[in-house]
Parts: C-alpha cells; structure tokens; sequence
C-alpha cells in the first residue's frame, strides 16, 4: 500500500440480497448465512492462498529480494499470475506504461460471459516496494483475488455480470498502474464498471478489520459477511484514498474494499475488540521482514472468503428483490455509553397514504450488551414505537426485523431509529436501519 507514514453480529440474509439490487480452502470460522436464491461462494482454502505467497516469496529471493517496479522480481510475478489465469481459462491481456525511467505492466483478466456492459472489477496490487518482498504489502491482496478467480474457473461460474480481475504495477509509487488503466479507458468502457473492489493488505500479522467507507451497497455486502462471522469491523480510514480504488472513484466508478492495517498502532479499545497488541498492525511495512512469517493465518483466511463472498454476492442477477419499497440507512452511528440517545434517520418518499399496519423495521445493531440497550421507531410526527426494551441480559447486539401497526402514520417523511444505552460500561453502534413498505 502506498500510505504516507505520519462488529460483531449475526448475518441478515435480506441485507445481501438488498445489496444485489443496489448494484445489481477450510476457514477457521462459520461461514454466514448467504442470501435467498445466491449462489453460495465458495470456501477459498487458506492453503492454496499461502502457496500463492510462498510462490511470490520464492520470485522476491530469487530476484534481489523484491518484486518492485522496474525489478525483474516484479515482471516474474506477473508472468506467474498470468499462467495460472490462462491455464484456468481466463482471457488475459498485459497493459504496459513507462515510469521512472522503467516499463511498468498491469495484468487485467477477463472470465467469459456475463453482461458485458455491467462488469463487476476486482483487483490488487502485485509490486513491493524496493526494500522487501512485499507478502502483506501486497502478495496477501494480490493472492487472494488470485484464488478467487480460480475458484470462479473451478466453479464454471456464470454470474448475472461480467467479471473482471486486475493486478496492477508501480502502485508504491503512486498508484501509477491503476491510474493509467483507468485514464485510457474510454468513456463508455469506464461507464460499463458497476463496481470495483480493492484488496491492499488483508492479512496484517497484528490485524483489524476494516471495511472502505464509499459505495454504501458494497460497504455493507462486506460488513454483513462479518457480521456473520461475528468480528466486529470499522471504518478504514489509515490508506484512504491511497490504494487503487483511488482512480477508480475519481473516475465515478463505485469502489470498496478491505484492508486490515499498515503502520499505525492498534489502540487499546481495538485490542479489546479484535486481540493483538498495542502496536503497529504490521510491524513490517515497507521493510524487509514482510515476508512469509509476516501474516496473519486467521486475517487472511477471513479475508479471502470475504472477497469471494462480494464477488459471488455483487455479480449475481438471480436473487428475488426484497419485495415492496426498501428505504435503509448504513452509516455507522456510534451509541455513548450511558450517554444521551442517538438516531438512524431514514427518508421516506414516493409512498401513498399512510404507513402500512404491517411495516417491516429492520434492526442491526452492534453492541456488547443489548440489556443496556432502549431501541425506538419514531414516526415523522414524533410518535413513539418502541422495540426493545432493556432485555435480553448479557447478550450482544439486536439483529432483528420487527412489525410495528403504523396505519395512523403517514408514509412519507423522516422516520428515525433512537437507541440509548442506560447503563454503563458497554459501547457499540447501529450498524444499518431500513423500513420495507409492502
């Protein structure tokens, strides 16, 4: 990654398959539940992803100890990632471009059929910076999405969209690759991608879990899936807007991905949340010692099966929509503890009359103890339906979808979720809130 130095709960099935409208190996945890009529991704073995990076460790020693741009490591692990794909049937093609002084190369490789004006991109960057092999940073990235167009071939997939994978050159020094596919893609061909998703070091040997804050269908495909494995995710913030989905959405194109940390130190509440110590994520950014023994099996392994989660989950066109008007709100809202009381708010327009006597409120709520928790539906003109109540002891988070009769309620306006916490000594947040009309 080209970085300048200085949740936890239960799946929704029905939040996957909202986010196919919006946009439409063994792992060492359960898998969550998938959503209604997609195709369930599979299981991309942590073996097979660390073969892939002893393979690009052995390219680093055998070439100076580095994959870097303009470095004859870093044209050996293209050529390597490229056999595989044309051997697993992809069509494969190598773009090429100059920068300091030296021929840069990105790998793009497309998997045939699907909807070829709506294509779904994955994609990593492959080169080290100069002064090690560059396994996190970024063979961890550029492994897994390697696997996962693999499983695709082994699978014989054939998704609603077209899928398009991407390894990209010289991103150390400036996201030069990624940025130079995208400038020379003409504007109708730029238009066709409906997503892309990025992978910049997924397998941090201290690591957190952290989900880009951009295109919301795509944050919450990935936040769902955690949630399901129950591992608490947060917003990546440490490399925003310094890996290659940069390009992407300065370019209109919407972006997500996953990172679990570079340089920065994990602070003592996210050793709580995630394990680890209060240290750097990844003591061997940018160093020498990124290598084979600077990962983290369990990050890794939770990571890859996320990525092909978003790619079987983003690709597909068969799933049945949620039936009726959706309206949902997915930024995180942080609830104080023992604090004041704090909303969700969801617009709703375009329905005629009043609210309906079945109104669907869907409740995803992160928090370690949901006896503290009072949890409301505060209808446009204030009045009050509450949903919980302080129950439920010591358990964590509410994940639940309620029925409240809103017949008296006119439809249209700002509906709100409010959510106290009562009591001290436990923290968490909303995570998502929708209403679904019938």
């Amino acid at each position: 990654m080209n970085i300048s130095v200085p949740r936890r709960v239960t799946a929704v099935a029905a939040l996957a398959a909202l986010a196919l409208g919006g946009l439409t190996g063994t792992s060492a945890t359960a898998r969550p539940a998938e959503a209604a009529g997609v195709a369930a991704a599979p299981d991309i073995s942590l073996t097979a992803v660390k073969q892939h990076l002893t393979d690009l460790q052995s390219i680093a020693t055998a070439n100076g100890g580095n994959r870097a741009h303009g470095r004859t490591g870093y044209k050996a692990s293209i050529d390597f990632v490229k056999a595989k794909l044309d051997a697993a049937g992809y069509t494969t093609s190598l773009q090429t471009f100059t920068t300091s002084g030296a021929t840069g190369y990105n790998l793009i490789a497309d998997w045939p059929g699907g909807d070829p004006n709506q294509v779904l991109m994955a994609g990593s960057h492959l080169d080290s910076v100069s002064s090690g092999p560059g396994i996190n940073d970024n063979g961890s990235g550029s492994a897994a999405i390697l696997e996962t167009a693999l499983a695709v071939s082994r699978a014989g997939y054939q998704p609603s969209k077209h899928l398009r994978f991407a390894w990209w050159g010289a991103e150390e020094l400036g996201l030069v690759g990624s940025k130079y596919y995208v400038n020379n893609l003409p504007t109708t061909e730029r238009s066709k991608i409906k997503g892309y998703l990025n992978f910049d070091m997924i397998g941090s040997p201290n690591p957190g879990y952290f989900v880009y804050d951009d295109d919301p269908t795509i944050e919450q495909t990935f936040k769902s899936y955690f949630a399901g494995l129950g591992v608490p995710t947060e917003i990546e913030t440490e490399g925003d807007g310094r890996s290659d989905h940069a390009p992407f959405k300065s370019a209109g194109v919407p972006v997500g991905g996953l990172f679990t940390g570079a340089s920065r130190v994990k602070t003592s509440a996210q050793v709580t949340k995630w394990g680890g110590t209060a240290t750097a994520f990844d003591r061997c950014y940018h160093s020498s010692c990124d290598t084979t023994s600077n990962i983290n099996d369990t990050a890794l392994d939770r990571n890859s099966d996320a990525v092909a989660h978003a790619i079987w989950t983003l690709s597909a066109g068969s799933t049945n929509p949620p039936t009726g008007k959706v309206f949902e709100n997915t930024a995180d809202v942080s609830i104080p503890d023992n604090g004041a009381a704090v909303t969700s708010t969801v617009n709703v327009t375009g329905v005629t009359g009043n609210a309906p006597s079945n109104l669907s409120v869907g409740v995803d709520i992160v928090h370690t103890y949901k006896g503290d928790l009072i949890v409301d539906l505060v209808a446009p003109d204030g009045s009050v339906y509450n949903l919980h109540n302080r129950t439920g002891g010591s358990a964590d988070n509410i994940v639940q979808t309620y029925t409240v009769n809103a017949s008296s309620e006119v439809a249209n306006g700002a509906w709100k979720l409010r959510v106290q916490d009562k009591a001290a000594a436990d923290v968490g947040y909303i995570n998502a809130f929708k209403l679904t009309f019938p």
